[in-house]
C-alpha cells in the first residue's frame, strides 16, 4: 500500500514523536510540534500513538491513496477535501484506493496531521522516522515531501481492521466513509487569534528588569516571518536585563523562551537546537505545545505564568484525556 504525492504543498514533512535520547550528543529531539494532535490522528486508525504520520504545514498537498485506506486527519482545519467533498477532521475515514486528498485555505490553525493505517514505513533513523530538514535525517529522505513521491504504508493492525469494518461493514458504497463520532472537543481545542500560552519562569528569569517581567507577561508578542520548525522570532516590547553576566551554553528544549541581546524574544519549537547561550526567560508548559505549535506567522500571542505544580497538573490532565481516548476506542472494537 501506498501514498502518491501529486503535489507536495508548503511544507509537508513525515514526523513521529521523535528521537529522545541523543540530545546529550547534540541531536536535536524533532518530532511533530502539535504531539497531542498526531497522537489523537493515530489512535483514530488503530496505531500506536508514536507511529509516523504526515505534518501539513498552512498550504497542504495533494495525494493520492493508491489501495484502499483507513486515515485521520487532525489539528489545523486546513479546509480538506475527498475527491473534491469535504473531509471531517478528527474521525477516522476509510478510503477507496484512488481517492485523492486536497486542502483549500487555512481556516483555523497553522498544521494539520495525517495518520494512515498501518504506519507511513520509511526506514528508522536514530529510532524515529521524524524528518530533521537541517540535516537531511529520517523522514522520506530527509527532505519535505515532493511531487511523485510515493510513500510506503504498512499493514493494518487488528484494531484497524475492525474500524475498517465498522465503517465499512459490507464494503465502501462510496469513494470513503466518515465515522460520525469523534473525541471530546478537549482533544481538539479551537484555535484562538490571540492565544494564551502558559509558561514557568526560567533559570535566568531573576536577571530580568522587573519591567521587563511584567511585559512579558502583560503584552502581547507577534510571531515574526522568521517562524519554522526551530522556533518563532517574537516583537513585541525589548525585555532587558538588570544584569548582564556572561553564559554558559545551557541545555535548551521545546518551549524554552530565550531572549538575545536585541530584547525581541525566541520560543524554541521541536527542531531546536540541544545548547544555547541566551538567557532563558521562560519555559512554555508541555500541556500548551499543541497552542503554540498552532499559531501562525502575524499572529499574537500572551504569556501566562503558571506554577511548577500547575504545569504538571495540566500534563497529566492532558495524558488522562489521552488515555481516556483510547480506552473509548478499545470498547467501541468491542460493539
Amino acid at each position: 500500500m501506498s501514498l502518491s504525492v501529486i503535489r507536495p504543498g508548503l511544507l509537508t514533512t513525515v514526523q513521529d514523536l521523535g528521537r529522545p535520547g541523543y540530545q546529550h550528543l547534540g541531536v536535536v529531539l524533532s518530532g511533530a510540534l502539535d504531539a497531542v494532535a498526531l497522537r489523537v490522528a493515530n489512535l483514530l486508525v488503530g496505531n500506536p500513538q508514536t507511529a509516523a504520520g504526515l505534518e501539513i504545514t498552512l498550504l497542504g498537498p495533494a495525494i493520492r491513496f493508491e489501495a484502499d485506506h483507513l486515515v485521520a486527519l487532525t489539528g489545523a482545519d486546513l479546509s480538506p477535501t475527498l475527491n473534491g467533498q469535504p473531509l471531517p477532521l478528527h474521525r477516522p475515514v476509510a478510503v477507496r484506493a484512488g481517492t485523492v486528498l486536497a486542502f483549500g485555505a487555512a481556516r483555523a490553525g497553522c498544521r494539520a496531521y495525517l495518520a494512515v493505517a498501518g504506519c507511513l514505513a520509511v526506514p528508522l533513523a536514530l529510532g524515529s522516522r521524524s524528518t530533521y530538514l537541517r540535516a537531511s535525517l529520517g523522514g522520506w529522505h530527509g527532505r519535505a515531501l515532493q511531487a511523485d513521491d510515493e510513500l510506503p504504508v504498512g499493514t493494518f493492525s487488528p484494531a484497524a481492521q475492525r474500524l475498517w469494518q465498522l465503517l465499512a461493514p459490507a464494503g465502501l458504497p462510496a469513494p470513503w466513509v466518515a465515522a460520525r463520532w469523534l473525541p471530546g472537543p478537549a482533544l481538539y481545542p479551537l484555535p484562538h487569534a490571540q492565544p494564551v500560552i502558559r509558561a514557568v519562569r526560567g533559570p535566568e528569569y531573576e536577571q530580568f528588569a522587573q519591567a521587563s517581567q511584567r511585559a512579558f507577561w502583560h503584552e502581547p508578542f507577534t510571531i515574526t516571518p522568521a517562524a519554522d520548525r526551530m522556533g518563532y522570532r517574537l516583537q513585541g516590547p525589548a525585555l532587558t536585563r538588570d544584569s548582564a553576566p556572561e553564559l554558559l551554553s545551557s541545555a535548551v528544549t521545546f518551549g524554552t523562551v530565550q531572549v538575545p541581546p536585541g530584547g525581541q524574544p525566541i520560543v524554541l519549537l521541536a527542531d531546536a537546537q540541544t545548547t544555547g547561550g541566551y538567557p532563558r526567560l521562560a519555559q512554555v508548559i508541555t500541556a500548551d505545545f499543541s497552542a503554540l505549535a498552532q499559531a501562525r506567522p502575524g499572529q499574537s500571542l500572551q504569556f501566562q505564568e503558571v506554577s511548577l505544580a500547575e504545569a504538571q497538573a495540566l500534563y497529566l490532565a492532558q495524558e488522562r484525556r489521552l488515555q481516556g481516548l483510547r480506552q473509548a476506542i478499545s470498547l467501541k472494537l468491542l460493539a
